[in-house]
């Protein structure tokens, strides 16, 4: 199975202003900037957000304080969120996502499974709604790295066939009862 390595399709941003969103820190972490009066110290924030039901958003932000840090990748984690298709608590096929020096496989599972994947991963999964899925975290455990190729992963999934049919005439359906 050849690593998905970029979006296929430019998939539309989601309003995240009717969705009720859930935030989940995946890492905090002090950096520094030497310059030449001294040390500039800066906190960095790694965000996801998800609503626990097929959308999922992450974010990496740096502020002067922890506070300002969370709020600001928090901020921008809602402006990227993603739609993700979950069938049944999993997802529809198997992906191999690629991001830098990390890899991340995803694999479907049968219901009751569970979400067996690394802290990082099922922070991601667990935000867009997964519950049953086999996921290995391969090369690097960079977070940053291991987070957008768990997304990258996430937006290359296709639905399938059936999916589609009936997401077309789902909203057929509805709009005769409407009329009614």
């Amino acid at each position: 199975m050849k690593a998905v390595t970029k979006m296929q399709d430019r998939k539309a941003r989601l309003d995240s202003a009717e969705i009720e969103l859930e935030e989940k820190l995946v890492s905090l972490d002090r950096v520094t900037k030497v310059v030449k009066g001294g040390k500039h110290l800066r906190f960095r924030a790694l965000m996801v957000v998800g609503d626990s039901n097929g959308h999922v958003g992450f974010a990496l932000a740096k502020a002067g304080g922890v506070p300002d840090a969370t709020r600001k990748a928090s901020a921008i984690a809602k402006k990227r969120l993603i739609e993700v298709p979950v069938t049944k608590g999993t997802i529809p096929h198997e992906i191999l996502a690629k991001f830098g020096a990390s890899k991340v496989l995803l694999k479907p599972a049968a219901p009751g499974t569970g979400l067996i994947a690394s802290n990082t991963v099922r922070a991601v999964l667990e935000l867009a709604g997964v519950r049953d899925i086999l996921s290995k975290s391969l090369g690097s455990s960079n977070r940053v790295n291991v987070v957008k190729c768990t997304i990258l992963g996430l937006t290359n999934l296709r639905e399938t066939e059936k999916q589609e049919t009936e997401a077309e005439t789902e909203p057929q359906g509805s709009r005769t009862n409407e009329t009614e």
